[in-house]
């Protein structure tokens, strides 16, 4: 099956299954705009489903076999098990069955200069602050990220009209293996996602072919201050270029760090042909400078001028659930952040120290039972720095409890050394403990992937 033949007849009805998730959603108004009739369905009615209904997307609320019907093509995510009852209709009907990566792929290849953002942690943040630059230079990019932005009016896509296409890549089952990206970014790598990795080596193997998929004519960014990116950085057909802070070799690496009184961060970035001066971050937290750092990298490669870089760096204020100011509670600030690695929840607290606050709570909802098992031993020294730690249960997305972990294990072994850990199961329990404990000038942080988010809302 050829998806780009698929892709050139707007006259086949193209059925979503998932369309309310952030990637689904936003392929389901880049193919609108190309004049497919879509419908789509969801087990949960939200905002994102009620904006696509309003654009005349036929959405039902449920899985059912009728769903299908009348459909030349289905689209569903790795998420979506094989019982689910569309996907055994569209089977009986021998109807075109493509999965969300493949044709979000399918998608990249229409572009002639798409840019895939990669990596472990901090594919969002980059993808949005690479999408602000290109923004500000006028390239009118279109934009696929996983969070909703300010800068594209709250959505997680752009529609633009030139051949150039930001997207985000994740690794996950290996979906970044099926785009088609002239340049390739590669921030990070290290463990995670080991329900269907075996180990750090399969994750790099997995990366390496990524950047593989450039040709000789396209470019490949990546860090030079992570051991395991610069592994796998040779051999390849396209121009490598590096970013580092610690590396002075990298291609640009930055300088002059300096922390600002709103807990954010200026720097020089500096290559061997020229510096760049003052580069202000519009976010807060010292691995945002990594991520700018290969903004950077990419923009000087794309012949786009400093001012608009700097800019561009600056006018990005943050994604949806990256170190985001939701409100307040007892006059104390609540950030709700995405974090789910133990990496990331260190870069996170490591960003609230910057912020003048009393005390720092962190909540944290672990994302799977098989990445708190894997990496159990990350997480009990991940949250360092915080004050009072509550741990709330293992939200299981694609997986079933085995007992092989839980939280209540988590929390005893972070007291074992810290004794500033508290098990408290249900998020609304934890939310109830919140407001009765937290006072003025202190910060709460909501971490995790899941549903953790919906505390800080409750308590606003």
């Amino acid at each position: 099956m050829n998806i780009e033949n698929i892709l050139s007849d707007v006259n086949k009805k193209i059925h979503m299954i998932g369309i309310g998730g952030v990637s689904m959603s936003g392929i389901a108004d880049i193919l609108l705009n190309m004049g497919f009739s879509i419908s789509g369905s969801d087990m949960v009615k939200s905002a994102v489903t009620d904006r696509l209904e309003k654009q005349g997307i036929k959405i039902t609320i449920g899985h059912f076999a009728e769903n299908v019907h009348g459909s030349d093509i289905v689209v569903y995510t790795a998420a979506v098990k094989a019982d689910n009852p569309e996907i055994i209709e569209a089977k009986n009907l021998n109807l075109n069955l493509i999965e969300r990566s493949d044709f979000l792929g399918a998608i990249t290849h229409l572009y002639s200069e798409t840019i895939a953002i990669s990596g472990t942690h901090g594919k969002t943040t980059t993808t949005s602050m690479l999408s602000s630059v290109f923004i500000e230079a006028q390239r009118d990019p279109s934009i696929q990220v996983g969070a909703d932005l300010k800068i594209l009016n709250d959505l997680n896509y752009r529609i633009g009209k030139s051949d150039i296409f930001i997207v985000e890549a994740c690794e996950y089952v290996r979906s970044f293996l099926k785009f088609f990206p002239k340049t390739a970014i590669v921030l990070n790598v290290e463990e995670d996602h080991l329900d269907c990795y075996k180990d750090l080596a399969d994750i790099k193997d997995a990366f390496n072919q990524f950047l593989d998929i450039p040709a000789d004519n396209g470019l490949l960014i990546l860090n030079a201050d992570d051991s395991d990116c610069m592994d796998i950085a040779n051999n390849h057909k396209a121009k490598l270029v590096t970013f580092g802070i610690n590396n002075k070799d990298a291609t640009w690496h930055a300088e002059n760090i300096s922390l600002c009184d709103d807990g954010t961060y200026t720097f020089d970035a500096i290559s061997k042909i020229e510096i760049i001066e003052n580069v202000k971050l519009g976010v807060i937290g010292y691995h945002n400078i990594y991520n700018a750092l290969s903004v950077i990298a990419c923009a000087k490669e794309y012949k786009i001028d400093n001012n608009a870089i700097k800019n561009g760096i600056l006018n990005f204020k943050g994604a949806s659930r990256r170190f985001e100011l939701v409100g307040t509670v007892n006059n104390a600030n609540i950030y709700d952040d995405y974090a789910h690695h133990p990496t990331e929840i260190k870069a996170t607290i490591k960003a609230a120290k910057n912020i003048n606050a009393k005390k720092i709570w962190a909540v944290f909802q672990p994302h799977t039972y098989t990445r708190t098992y894997t990496l159990f031993d990350e997480f009990v020294t991940a949250f360092e720095g915080a004050d009072s730690i509550i741990i709330t249960d293992i939200y299981a997305a694609r997986e079933i409890d085995t007992g092989i972990v839980s939280s209540k294990q988590l929390a005893d072994k972070i007291n074992e050394t810290s004794g500033n850990c508290i098990y408290i199961s249900r998020l609304e329990d934890a939310a109830t403990y919140l407001k009765e404990n937290v006072s003025e000038g202190e910060i709460v942080l909501t971490i995790g992937a899941g549903s953790v988010t919906k505390i800080g809302r409750e308590l606003i």
